[in-house]
């Protein structure tokens, strides 16, 4: 008699697929945090909020070597350093690449005395005094707490500005710590 082979009623073991399984996944846990640790090191970090006219600090405090009270001017006699009005703007963009699509929206908030809606960075709550003109009088460098703004872009701030960060400015360079300093 000829027997016909029996086929058979339990699934293939599925080594094979397994094996595959198994490759795929020791290359994923290699590869994953290669890339998470390439983009970690590539992808740009400390990228501030978007403004709504692009303004590159990178391009005018470190590039042109504007000073930061250039602009910022309310920093050296008032307590607040401000964001500055168009008209500071204007000084230069008036004639210094006037066709840049941003400066064409520049000059159209100027022209139409509209004013710039621009992204908070830098805020410490209201229950804290800080006076930035006795700060610039004292010689403190305006990157001991905003960083390293002549080289970003786009503004963000590197670390939290909270007590303890300045408390231990105060205890670095012996300087009052009482509380009434910046709580009044």
């Amino acid at each position: 008699m000829n027997e016909t082979p029996a086929i058979p009623t339990t699934p293939p073991t599925g080594r094979p697929r397994n094996r595959a399984a198994i490759v795929i996944v020791a290359c994923l846990a290699v590869l994953l945090p290669l890339t998470a640790w390439g983009f970690y090191l590539y992808y740009p970090s400390g990228i501030g909020p978007a403004q709504p006219i692009s303004f590159s600090h990178r391009v005018h405090a470190g590039d042109k070597r504007i000073s930061c009270l250039f602009c910022h001017e309310g920093a050296l006699d008032t307590p607040r350093a401000g964001v500055p009005p168009l008209q500071t703007c204007m000084l230069c963009h008036e004639r210094v690449i006037i066709t840049h699509p941003e400066i064409v929206k520049l000059r159209t908030h100027w022209e139409n005395q509209q004013p710039v809606e621009w992204v908070r960075v830098n805020d410490v709550p209201d229950f804290v005094f800080f006076n930035h003109s006795l700060h610039v009088r004292k010689g403190v460098d305006c990157g001991r707490c905003h960083g390293d703004v002549a080289a970003m872009d786009r503004v963000d701030m590197p670390w939290a500005l909270n007590m303890g960060f300045c408390v231990q400015c105060h205890r670095d360079n012996n300087v009052s710590h009482d509380c009434l300093i910046c709580h009044r």
